[in-house]
């Protein structure tokens, strides 16, 4: 056992689970430590515990945060800021339904509603705005496709492949770049 093993959790009355060390979970992840550090320091994370050497340990639930901002990081193709703004909307849900859960004043619950509910006209709204970006790049991507399907069927028809105008447009673009 080092002293990396020994470690200060936050909650002395949880139970004793595994707790990884900074590379092993950027290692585990594909993650380096530079971005974990970068990520605590955005307020993405904040790692379970500190050995006495103060050195960052994580949890799985620390592990499963990290899952879950590398997925909509790499996968869903969202910015470290609209990333914090769900996390912090989670953590917000959470508060809301506690607090809601123990007051009686009706004020009270109507604005916690209040707030649940426009965060999550927040997060409709950047979702539909990603939804919208992902159409428009299909779109696109279909485009190209029927382009080299319609240069298929001209070589199979044995005519030359006629340059459509957007290929005049770049020749015209490369012959006066080469004069």
């Amino acid at each position: 056992m080092s002293h990396l093993d020994s470690a200060t959790p936050s909650d002395p009355g949880a139970p004793s689970a595994p707790l990884l060390r900074i590379h092993e979970v950027g290692a585990a992840l594909g993650l380096t430590t530079r971005t974990l550090r970068y990520y605590e320091e955005l307020g993405l994370l904040k790692p379970a515990a500190r050995s006495e050497g103060d050195y960052r340990l994580y949890d799985e639930d620390d592990v499963e945060r990290l899952r879950f901002i590398k997925s909509l990081r790499d996968d869903a193709g969202f910015s470290l800021a609209e990333i914090g703004q769900l996390l912090e909307d989670e953590a917000a849900r959470t508060r809301n339904r506690d607090r809601f859960r123990t007051t009686s004043d009706p004020a009270e619950r109507r604005a916690l509603i209040d707030d649940a509910l426009a965060r999550v006209e927040r997060q409709i709204g950047s979702l539909m705005a990603k939804t919208d970006r992902l159409a428009e790049m299909i779109d696109a991507a279909e485009g190209r496709r029927a382009h080299l399907l319609s240069h298929i069927a001209e070589l199979e028809a044995g005519i030359e492949p006629t340059p459509h105008s957007h290929e005049v447009a770049d020749r015209g673009a490369r012959t006066r770049a080469a004069r």
